[in-house]
């Protein structure tokens, strides 16, 4: 699902189709339970990369937007003032303002559909199918081992902010200046946690041999059912379908 839903983000170059997909995804992230706050959260994290994008695309729009327009001269929407520093006499183009919100609902979509596949997925059932799809198995456990790390980081974060407001700080009353700050100071003590953490995994590891051989017995067993076939089946068929509308009948492209 994953891989189909990626192909088809950097597949399409409409931005009306990447931007249906992106509201899908975020429709079915809702559906199978996760949260809201954590989808707006990368929403607004986002927003800074879209405003960056947004400048330099439709600023500075580079070759491959007028191969996609297929035109030479481009649509200005409107043109600073010749005597401004920096930005005077520079335009503001239609097309690059689509492109960049484009490489946005991309960016998005393989950015949201990542959590659907693995917020939904038992850890355990997820390593060992990537374990026998071929994948070697230290980088199973480095995949594993790196989401397990996660909650640990967010329980971190609470921990360090919870001590601070028994200290007296309070964020909600801060500036944004301040609040970047005290966010800041939170930094030392998270990365001291996880290098801790990192040295008591590697004594742990190594006191129990660990070599990483794929000729391993597995405690949890990962055997497919319907449901799995099913989700298969229709990630083959929206990536399939998606490759006919694009190259018969022209959807998804500029």
């Amino acid at each position: 699902m994953i891989c189909a839903v990626t192909a088809v983000a950097l597949l399409w170059q409409n931005l009306a189709a990447s931007g249906s997909l992106t509201l899908g995804i975020i429709l079915v992230a809702l559906w199978a339970g996760i949260d809201w706050r954590y989808i707006r959260s990368v929403l607004l994290l986002s927003t800074i990369f879209g405003v960056t994008l947004l400048f330099f695309h439709g600023f500075f729009p580079h070759v491959g937007i007028h191969q996609l327009a297929g035109r030479t001269t481009l649509t200005p929407l409107f043109t600073f003032p010749a005597h401004w520093r920096l930005l005077g006499g520079q335009a503001l183009y239609r097309e690059g303002l689509l492109y960049g919100l484009s490489v946005l609902a991309k960016t998005l979509s393989v950015v949201l559909i990542i959590p659907v596949g693995i917020f939904t997925t038992e850890l355990d059932n997820l390593i060992v199918g990537l374990v026998r799809a071929g994948l070697p198995y230290k980088i199973a456990f480095i995949f594993s081992s790196t989401l397990r790390f996660f909650p640990l980081l967010l329980t971190r974060i609470q921990t360090i902010t919870e001590a601070q407001r028994l200290r007296g700080l309070a964020l909600e009353k801060m500036g944004v200046v301040q609040k970047t700050r005290s966010y800041a100071k939170i930094a030392v003590p998270l990365i001291l946690g996880v290098l801790l953490r990192s040295q008591m995994l590697e004594l742990t590891l190594q006191a129990r041999a660990f070599s990483g051989s794929a000729e391993r017995t597995q405690l949890h067993d990962s055997r497919w059912g319907p449901g799995d076939y099913l989700l298969c089946a229709g990630s083959a068929l929206f990536w399939g379908g998606a490759l006919i509308a694009y190259f018969g009948w022209g959807i998804g492209k500029w």
